[in-house]
């Protein structure tokens, strides 16, 4: 599948302007397979005549089919483990000292792809009723891919997909199978709300939220697009909220809003918040 250089540079613009994310050159070499699935509904052949479409009116929502094919909703349930651990075993019981009074706990999956971060994150809150008795509870997943935000709202999963790091005593505690695939629950969606959105917009919210979970999200940005990325997450992070993000991600550059919890994995508070006894607050 022939491409030459203006072709890639305008898919990576089209793909920066959209979502703000870099066509990189270890990303770039999959552009033909990735939107291969575009040249067969079309009836093309290579990334050069799919560019000569992109302006005509006859195909006006091919850009947005680009785009779309374009992001990785690489994701399953548990993704790295350690970090779920940290915050049931440490994270979610500091948020509970902290809200005692209001007892409401709003967390937001940023870049939450399909769907499963946010339910695993619901599964571990439904699994420890006696801390949330009585609780509002509220998990906002938000994506720019239209495609998975449909299948995060959809709740529902083929095999392969329930069986990805998700153990078979979950599965079926929270899952019902259905001829369209394993659904969520009634309990576990009730505390869903999915939506799509760009990380780089403002965001309105009811409230701050205690949690966000930003990961795997930045390291396709540029340090400039990283920087209000931060900007964003912080005008909706509660003053002595907690933000996770991903292993190989950091703060380091970006923002001094924020400062890492020596101890923890991927993890960050705001630098004026009172201090977790478990964490001490380390700035970099």
């Amino acid at each position: 599948m022939g491409m030459n250089a203006g072709s890639q540079k305008i898919i990576a613009d089209l793909l920066s302007a959209r979502t703000g994310q870099q066509l990189t050159e270890d990303r770039s070499w999959r552009i033909g397979t990735a939107l291969s699935g575009i040249f067969r509904q079309i009836g093309i052949s290579n990334v050069d005549q799919l560019v000569c479409l992109l302006d005509q009116p006859a195909y006006s929502t091919l850009a947005q089919q680009v785009v779309e094919a374009l992001l990785n909703n690489e994701t399953y349930f548990f993704r790295d483990r350690a970090m779920f651990d940290q915050l049931s075993q440490h994270v979610l019981p500091q948020i509970a000292k902290q809200r005692k009074d209001e007892r409401t706990l709003s967390i937001l999956c940023a870049g939450c792809s399909t769907g499963q971060e946010a339910l695993s994150l619901g599964m571990m809150l439904l699994e420890q009723k006696t801390r949330w008795a009585g609780w509002k509870l509220d998990i906002t997943g938000i994506d720019i891919s239209h495609e998975a935000i449909a299948t995060a709202r959809a709740s529902t999963y083929s095999q392969f997909e329930i069986q990805r790091g998700l153990p078979v005593s979950q599965m079926l505690a929270h899952f019902n199978e259905t001829p369209m695939g394993w659904e969520a629950n009634e309990d576990l969606r009730a505390l869903m709300r999915f939506r799509v959105h760009n990380l780089l917009d403002p965001m309105s919210a009811i409230r701050p939220f205690d949690l966000i979970l930003c990961r795997n999200v930045l390291l396709y940005f540029d340090s400039e697009t990283r920087q209000r990325a931060f900007a964003r997450l912080m005008e909706v992070l509660h003053p002595d909220g907690w933000i996770m993000l991903g292993a190989g991600e950091t703060i380091i550059g970006h923002t001094d809003e924020l400062a890492l919890v020596k101890g923890g994995i991927g993890l960050y508070r705001p630098v004026k918040s009172d201090l977790a006894d478990q964490y001490e607050v380390c700035v970099r």
